[in-house]
């Protein structure tokens, strides 16, 4: 999991975001609230989406709010690898916010599971 997690504010330019996503090659970024609780999920197809739609209408692409999806699917600090596999397996987000008390404290990926599971040898004893 990532512990150094990049975060937008609603209020955030797009075009801000999304030199944020390049700069940390990432490609999605949490949307926190002034208390730092999580409100959305900013992910690149989101501001792909935004840029197509602010192009047709001869606009700026806007504000992190006005694109991000919400409510946003997360996982519990203390879910264990397993279910973190199923998680994954059952949704299309390649990546998770991990809350602990409604606070994010990191991002789990798919890459993350895997180098998990390639550190630990897999999930059994061969």
């Amino acid at each position: 999991m990532t512990r150094e997690v990049i975060t937008v504010t609603p209020g955030t330019d797009l075009l801000r975001a999304m030199q944020l996503m390049a700069l940390h090659g990432i490609s999605g970024l949490p949307v926190i609230d002034a208390e730092d609780r999580l409100v959305g999920m900013l992910s690149q197809r989101d501001c792909l989406k935004a840029a197509l739609h602010a192009s047709y209408h001869d606009a700026q692409p806007g504000r992190a709010a006005e694109a991000m999806h919400a409510p946003v699917e997360s996982l519990p600090a203390d879910l264990d690898i397993l279910s973190a596999i199923e998680k994954f397996l059952d949704s299309r987000y390649r990546r998770f916010p991990v809350l602990e008390e409604g606070r994010i404290i990191g991002i789990l990926t798919r890459g993350d599971l895997v180098r998990a599971l390639a550190e630990l040898g897999g999930l059994s004893d061969p």
